[in-house]
């Protein structure tokens, strides 16, 4: 019997919290009895223990060796998820851009912002709100959907109008409402193109890494200001926000108030998160401690080189089924060729009542959140659409049953 059948547990295609491994899940348990052999649980040690402090450099550690992160960049770990990165990128980015540029004025600061879905929609409606620059819309991949709508691409390289001297430039590197994803493969027309940045060695790129940190490697870490994911998706549970920051973009937000800007909570500094080691305040601990048993079994699995290779098995079997399912007129792909996500596939069940039926019959097998995003997806109150989240804790032979699933529901609906 194997462990996961031992635990009755049903398979988890939730976008977030996500699966994790049961192997963690056993240890963690553990560790809420007796952390390392304290005599009291993680989820009650005190975070300035040296135990803990210890644990928490491991942690960091074990992202720079499998990401291959520079010296020149520094690991954080803070709350608030990405949503709270929409403001914390803006305000440390616009205080390092006015300790730079000390008389320019707010109409003179550009913000430049690729919007591919959801998320970074958000975060660009977030800059507007936050103000101090101007929110420029770089590359809109709605432009460039049948209906002028949809997110459902990424745009094309000749799109990006990028400004000459940007406080940053951000994106989002996988879009997990709407599926979408930028090719890893740079000679595709839609991975992101680096070569159009401003010709800059420090050049404030950000991306926003949440729904696909870890699974395989990031092309062009050290070019990047600023990557930052929750841990929520493949590397531990909720609560733990994880920055990689470029250490010129850690500045003195105080200083920079002198200057002109606008003051930055201090929880939101990454100046505070630096000198404090992320412990200016009780971190969250439980979340720190489950992502590190993640990250330890991550590198004696092989690191993200292995999971690189096992999340392109395992979304190149659900694409290959979902378009059979297409062929058959039981499916209907959400998104464009080449810009389909690795972690987030998302699709239409054809049909009257089909879609109800799909899901029916995924649970009476033991497969749950594969329900669509209650986002632009809703139509007169029902969230339309399947999603399929195909994190690291998935396995092969989770996405198989899946798979097999999705074969007998073509055959059922096309032979009734």
């Amino acid at each position: 019997m194997s462990t996961e059948s031992s635990h009755s547990r049903i398979i988890n295609f939730g976008a977030g919290p996500s699966a994790l491994p049961v192997p963690v899940l056993e240890e963690a348990a553990k560790g809420l009895l007796n952390f390392q052999g304290t005599g009291i649980g993680i989820a009650e040690i005190s975070h300035r223990s040296k135990e803990f402090t210890s644990f928490v450099e491991n942690v960091s550690q074990l992202i720079r060796e499998q990401l291959g992160v520079p010296p020149t960049h520094s690991i954080l770990f803070t709350q608030g998820g990405g949503s709270a990165q929409f403001s914390a990128v803006v305000m440390n980015m616009l205080a390092r851009y006015r300790l730079l540029h000390p008389e320019a004025k707010p109409e003179d600061v550009d913000m430049d912002y690729v919007v591919t879905g959801s998320w970074s929609q958000k975060a660009a409606e977030e800059a507007r709100r936050l103000g101090g620059g101007n929110v420029k819309i770089v590359a809109d991949s709605r432009g460039h959907s049948a209906t002028g709508k949809a997110f459902d691409n990424i745009p094309p390289h000749e799109s990006y109008k990028f400004s000459k001297d940007p406080a940053f430039i951000y994106y989002c590197e996988n879009e997990t409402v709407d599926g979408v994803e930028f090719s890893h493969d740079g000679s595709s027309p839609t991975s992101f193109p680096f070569h159009l940045l401003p010709q800059d060695s420090l050049v404030p790129l950000v991306a926003d890494y949440s729904s696909s940190f870890m699974c395989r490697p990031i092309p062009r870490l050290a070019d990047h200001a600023i990557i930052y994911a929750g841990a929520q998706k493949n590397v531990g549970p909720a609560g733990l926000t994880i920055i990689i920051v470029r250490q010129d973009c850690i500045v003195d937000v105080d200083a920079a108030v002198k200057c002109g800007a606008a003051p930055v909570p201090i929880t939101l500094s990454y100046k505070t998160l630096f000198d404090s080691k992320s412990l200016y305040n009780t971190p969250s601990v439980l979340a720190i401690y489950m992502t590190g048993l993640v990250l330890e079994r991550m590198k004696k699995m092989g690191g993200v080189e292995y999971y690189e290779e096992l999340n392109r098995k395992k979304a190149g079997l659900v694409y290959d089924v979902l378009k059979e399912g297409e062929e058959r007129g039981v499916f209907k792909p959400k998104v464009k060729a080449r810009s389909e996500s690795w972690m987030n596939v998302v699709f239409d069940v054809l049909g009257d009542g089909a879609e109800r039926r799909f899901l029916e019959g995924a649970a009476q097998r033991g497969m749950s959140g594969l329900k669509g995003h209650s986002c632009e997806c809703v139509v007169n109150g029902i969230i339309a659409g399947i999603r399929v989240s195909l994190y690291n804790a998935i396995t092969e032979e989770q996405a198989q049953q899946l798979v097999q699933y999705c074969r007998e529901f073509i055959e059922q609906e096309t032979t009734a």
